[in-house]
């Protein structure tokens, strides 16, 4: 399952990986990923973009 998020600016974002390098594009492509454990998803206020973080 693909990982899909909303921002508050409504613009959806999906999830993508490349070896260990994670992020976020708006078109789902073929390396898109599901939600990897031991991270939550914060987004940037100023320009809406969504970004993992790891959970403390």
């Amino acid at each position: 399952m693909v990982y899909e998020h909303t921002n508050s600016k409504g613009k959806k974002y999906y999830l993508h990986a490349r070896g260990k390098l994670f992020y976020f594009g708006g078109t789902q492509k073929e390396n898109a990923i599901d939600l990897p454990e031991g991270y939550d998803i914060v987004e940037n206020e100023r320009t809406g973009l969504p970004m993992l973080k790891k959970k403390a």
